[in-house]
């Protein structure tokens, strides 16, 4: 249901979107003018999670939202790619949407509702917009492809993935999957559109009879004798320039050309240098594009589908539990992995179910990456996004957690860049997975994939540069194994993709991961059996749930003096799954020592070597399960008449305080009062004889 009109009048437009009990308002603001001097179109997507949604109150001392979580964050992103492509050309207005989750209903996705908020929040506005545009979530359960899964479908899922477009055209897919077939994804997809074309058909009447007029869109016009006599002049040295394989000599020699073509028209047009660095940038986004669509030269020279060189190197760092350093051309990446307990798991406080998760990625793009100096404030939300795609990417593969009962973080930092530094993460980090040892059940490579679309056909380019991704079309990231694909990312600058673009880029990828895929088993092919010397070792126990409190103590006591005593870290679950982090051996042997002995059972039947603890007129007390580090052993009674064959007049007679004596437990009565027998034992042992 789409309210509007009721809520939030002063912007230029406001949706209510409802759908089942999830609620999200968003709202579309315009600038009254445009921003003078800017190169860009200054777009920003804010999505705010209200906690009081799911009926929260925010954590801490402030018991106020604050900084976006990094799902707001990639939400926000999910909003931004595919209604950024549908404003129009030149138009330079700040546009602000703000999507606010007011109610949420675990079943009905807030992130797909909000870009159909977004939609439809743009198209009543009188800001100009190439809308509608419809969302979905799409899932496979049990072979079948599922638009807007339950969270219950979604647990049984092997795809989880956001697709967006127009009536016409896709124009953003971003999801994980369970090493699925790349034909099964384009399914997907395509599956995906024909719910997209319904969406766009329920919001198209709502536009229609309550939208405003678009306001005009004011460009400056160049005339045609400036860009005429520009172009003579320019367009042998922009050819020359541009056509270069390394990046740092390229736009070198670009920056020179442009100064020298400004320097020369400064005079003839001393008033418009705007307009003849406009139409520099206009010939450079020409010339690199009709080598690709009319040649299919790309500026490094390579052919089409053709991969830059790749090198690969584990062990680069020697003390991180695992490192991996992948160089594809220009883009250089170093991902290290670090292997930590249970408790290291990183909680998800959101609107969603309460979760945590034991892989973590991050991603870190620095400034001297591509040459540029900038102060360094924490990750944006491209890193923010570019670690989430690199994780989803590696998640299908990990180990179970009964298997290996780690957390895991990998983080990755990119040294050098020019272009696909996500997927560069993505083999950079399976080299440092299997380095570490992480025994991941398949390698994954990723690639980049662009888009060249003229008049009278189209381009597609495997492994894209820099260049290629700003002048191109399509920014297409798709990681896998070689059974089928694990993450994908598009992103479309144009309005929108069909079956043929995205089947031919699918295909075109799936070869070229393979031939990265190929270089980085040449350096390692497997996970190496051993863990670092320097990574913890952990040593799983299962106790029962009741017997918890033994080990932790009164005021967490015991395990305070375990930990003080081993060296250890010890994490106990719920469930009474118990983890031993040691980083020795030795440490861990005898943490769980004293573990097995504080729950250790005493067992009719069995013989055990005791200790006498203290002499009665009626017997002897024996210890025969020792206490630890303060915690009080388990004893039992050898009565007088248990402690030999013979009649037993004194009990000193036969034992004394201290002695080491074999008994057996014949009886545990009601009250817990442990029965020991030395008899039985000497009687057994003559039996044998």
């Amino acid at each position: 249901m789409i309210e509007i009109g009721q809520v939030a009048k002063q912007a230029n437009g406001a949706a209510m979107v409802r759908y089942g009990d999830t609620a999200v308002l968003v709202t579309a603001t315009a600038s009254k003018s445009p921003r003078e001097g800017i190169d860009f179109f200054p777009l920003t997507v804010d999505y705010e999670e209200k906690q009081y949604a799911a009926g929260k109150i925010p954590g801490g001392f402030i018991k106020r939202e604050g900084r976006a979580t990094e799902l707001a964050t990639l939400s926000a992103r999910q909003i931004d790619r595919p209604i950024r492509p549908l404003f129009p050309k030149g138009f330079k207005n700040d546009i602000h949407i703000v999507a606010t989750v007011m109610s949420v209903d675990k079943n009905n996705p807030p992130d797909v509702t909000a870009i159909i908020g977004a939609s439809v929040a743009l198209g009543v506005s009188n800001i100009p917009f190439a809308g509608p545009v419809g969302a979905v979530i799409v899932g496979l359960v049990d072979g079948e492809l599922v638009i807007n899964p339950t969270v219950e479908q979604l647990s049984k899922s092997d795809l989880h993935l956001a697709v967006a477009g127009t009536a016409e055209a896709i124009m953003m897919v971003e999801g994980s999957a369970n090493e699925i077939p790349e034909a099964t994804m384009i399914d997907a997809i395509f599956f995906a559109h024909e719910a997209i074309k319904k969406i766009v058909a329920f919001q198209e009447p709502i536009i229609n009879e309550l939208g405003l007029s678009k306001s005009e869109v004011k460009t400056v016009e160049i005339s045609e004798e400036i860009d005429q006599a520009v172009r003579e002049y320019a367009q042998a040295l922009l050819e020359e320039a541009v056509h270069n394989p390394d990046k740092m000599l390229r736009e070198t020699q670009m920056e020179e050309a442009r100064e020298e073509i400004q320097e020369h028209f400064a005079e003839i047009y001393p008033d418009n240098g705007k307009d003849v660095a406009t139409i520099v940038d206009k010939m450079m986004k020409e010339i690199v594009r009709q080598a690709i669509l009319e040649k299919g030269e790309r500026v490094d020279g390579r052919n089409l589908d053709e991969i830059r060189a790749i090198s690969c190197q584990v062990g680069f760092l020697s003390r991180p539990h695992g490192s991996g350093l992948f160089t594809r051309g220009q883009t250089q990446v170093l991902s290290v992995t670090t292997l930590g307990s249970a408790s290291e798991e990183q909680r998800l406080d959101g609107l969603g179910i309460d979760s945590t998760k034991r892989y973590i990625h991050h991603y870190n793009f620095p400034p001297y990456s591509v040459g540029e100096t900038r102060p360094m404030r924490g990750p944006g939300r491209r890193e923010i996004g570019h670690g989430a795609l690199a994780e989803r990417a590696l998640l299908a593969v990990l180990p179970q957690e009964e298997d290996f009962p780690y957390t895991i973080r990998v983080v990755s930092e990119v040294l050098e860049s020019n272009g696909s530094s996500s997927m560069g993460s993505v083999c950079g980090s399976t080299l440092s997975l299997m380095h570490a040892g992480v025994p991941i059940k398949a390698p994954v490579s990723g690639i980049a994939m662009g888009l060249v679309k003229g008049e009278n056909g189209f381009a597609i380019l495997s492994d894209i540069q820099g260049i290629e991704d700003a002048l191109g079309d399509m920014d297409f990231k798709l990681a896998g194994t070689e059974k089928g694909v694990t993450a994908l990312q598009m992103d479309i600058k144009i309005t929108g993709v069909n079956r043929e673009i995205v089947s031919a880029a699918m295909t075109k990828a799936r070869e070229g991961r393979m031939f990265i895929m190929n270089k980085m088993l040449e350096v390692i092919d497997q996970p190496n059996a051993e863990l670092s010397p320097y990574a913890p070792r952990l040593t799983k126990m299962q106790i029962h749930p009741d017997r918890i409190r033994e080990i932790i103590g009164p005021g967490g006591k015991t395990i305070h003096k375990i930990v003080d005593e081993t060296g250890c870290k010890i994490d106990i679950e719920d469930d009474g799954s118990l983890y031993i982090m040691s980083m020795d051996e030795e440490g861990a042997k005898k943490a769980k020592f004293y573990i097995e002995s504080i729950i250790a059972d005493v067992e009719v039947g069995k013989t055990y070597m005791g200790t006498v603890k203290r002499i009665m007129d009626f017997g002897a007390f024996v210890e025969i399960i020792p206490g630890v580090l303060g915690t009080a052993g388990k004893e039992g009674l050898v009565h007088i008449s248990q402690l030999a064959e013979e009649r037993v007049n004194k009990v000193r007679d036969v034992v004394d305080i201290g002695d080491q004596i074999p008994v057996k437990v014949t009886e545990i009565d009601k009250q817990g009062r442990i029965n020991l027998s030395r008899k039985a034992v000497l009687v057994n042992a003559a039996k044998q004889k």
